[in-house]
């Protein structure tokens, strides 16, 4: 097993606990990846050093404990000059928090979409950083933060990593098509998208599950599924929306990683209503939400939001939400039936649910309507078609004339005759 020493530089206007929850952090990051983490370091420093970002003295320190081939792990990011004078003075590997999670990316990435995002995100990190063969590219090149392009596609030059890099974001955007035609399917049918975000581990995989009786990989670790994954979700007997999961956020979650996973977070853009899923047991849990928040602004997020808390069953005090938020349970279900109604309290004041009526000479109104709005009843009669519709609003008015009622009904068949 690999072993490290993981390093934190402290600034002048954080606390000693900001610092102690980033190493956990980076802590639980490195275990995921199969790395055994032997201590920690810290340095407090308001300017980095342009050449280590913690000093000569503070390397020689690190330098005196290593042992075989101990490799060392910076939870801030490291420039491609210190990574390389780093690794030249501690002659051994040297990654950083951005390195390390795009390692984890790289094991947790099964479809090749997800596979495609991956590769994208460390070939446009490592660029910048290929600045030969030499020992630091040779060490860079060890498994660790380089898992999926792997040393040898490393090893190419500037102009292939670039043509490499290039068609990667052709076969994204290919992607990005692909999920454009599915929207605009799912549009066409009027029904409801509603996106899963979150804090990785917090639970949403779970909710899913629990939610839609569909089978999905659950894990207690962080970034445990990178795959998008749309379900049915049944809110009541007759109603249904498609619920979406991303991937789990983090704090200071990698910008590479962002722009690589924007096809799949465009999901969350186009969602009616976002659940945000929170971990109510975690001692940091308003963090973790403020983390989310941050990237979804990131990538131009402003859809509806309700909060959803999790993991209750984990709680010994009392935990008080404001509605529509929603205190649930996926592992015991509580609470389930009564988030499924908030959401669709919520979704059913942005539809409207009418009956019209089609004359025979109507028919083309009739197949416009079929294509913009979620058809739930349709009935046919002497006089023509009675339809039950689910539709936006502005659909809705645009269709006020056709309205059912008896009345109008009686009219169209002496108009008729």
């Amino acid at each position: 097993m690999t072993r490290a020493y993981l390093v934190a530089v402290q600034r002048q206007h954080q606390a000693d606990w900001e610092v102690s929850d980033n190493l956990a952090e980076l802590t639980e990051l490195a275990q995921d990846a199969g790395i055994e983490v032997l201590g920690s370091f810290t340095q407090k420093k308001e300017k980095a050093e342009p050449s280590t970002l913690i000093g000569v003295g503070k390397v020689l320190e690190i330098e005196a404990v290593l042992e075989n081939e101990d490799i060392v792990i910076f939870d801030d990011e490291l420039t491609p000059a210190q990574q390389g004078n780093l690794s030249e003075m501690l002659a051994t590997a040297v990654i950083d928090r951005t390195q390390l999670i795009l390692d984890i990316f790289a094991r947790r990435a099964h479809s090749n979409e997800g596979k495609i995002q991956v590769e994208l995100a460390q070939l446009n990190y490592m660029l910048p950083r290929l600045m030969g063969k030499g020992k630091a590219l040779s060490r860079l090149g060890a498994g660790i933060g380089t898992r999926g392009p792997g040393e040898s596609k490393l090893e190419m030059d500037r102009r292939r990593i670039r043509k490499r890099i290039s068609d990667l974001r052709k076969e994204l955007e290919s992607v990005k098509k692909g999920r454009d035609m599915q929207r605009a399917g799912r549009k066409r049918n009027q029904v409801p998208l509603v996106s899963f975000v979150g804090y990785t581990n917090a639970g949403k995989s779970s909710l899913l599950a629990a939610l839609t009786g569909e089978k999905v990989y659950i894990a207690d670790q962080l970034f445990a599924t990178l795959d998008p994954k749309i379900r049915k979700w049944q809110l009541t007997d007759s109603n249904w929306v498609f619920l979406s999961d991303t991937v789990g956020f983090i704090r200071r979650l990698p910008h590479t990683l962002v722009m690589a996973f924007r096809a799949t977070l465009e999901e969350v853009l186009h969602a009616d209503l976002i659940l945000h899923v929170v971990d109510a047991s975690h001692p940091k849990m308003e963090e973790q939400k403020s983390a989310v928040e941050v990237v979804l602004k990131e990538i131009g997020c402003d859809s509806p939001m309700i909060y959803v808390y999790n993991k209750i069953d984990k709680l010994t005090e009392p935990f008080v939400v404001k509605e529509p938020d929603q205190k649930v349970s996926a592992v015991t279900g509580e609470n389930l039936s009564k988030l499924a109604e908030s959401v669709w309290d919520f979704l059913g004041a942005q539809y409207v649910v009418a009956q019209y009526f089609f004359s025979f000479h109507q028919i083309t109104v009739l197949s416009k309507i079929r294509q913009e709005a979620l058809i739930l009843h349709e009935e046919f009669t002497e006089e023509g078609v009675v339809v039950k519709a689910r539709t936006k609003p502005f659909i809705a008015a645009q269709l006020r004339a056709f309205r059912y009622n008896e009345q109008k009904q009686e009219t169209a068949h002496q108009t008729e005759k």
